[in-house]
């Protein structure tokens, strides 16, 4: 395969994000359902973001950016008042 092709920048961006985790056991990938139980490697809440080490970007109102450019919108549970 060609450098610079799709499949070989899939293939870089899956390398940097995974060498980011160096606990044990591993932290949930960007793609698995429970990714934001990974742990932050950088937190900034007067911005209100956290970088997770799986290499999601996760927002204070809940919404996300994968590393492959997905967004995800915020899904804050709603409240019921009583």
């Amino acid at each position: 395969m060609e450098p610079g092709t799709s499949r070989d920048k899939d293939n870089t961006t899956r390398r940097k994000t995974t060498a980011m985790c160096q606990h044990q056991p591993t932290c949930p990938s960007a793609e698995s359902a429970d990714r934001e139980a990974a742990r932050p490697v950088a937190h900034h809440p007067e911005q209100g973001w956290s970088l997770l080490c799986n290499g999601v970007l996760l927002f204070e109102d809940t919404g996300e950016l994968l590393p492959d450019g997905q967004i995800i919108a915020p899904h804050r549970p709603l409240t019921i008042a009583a």
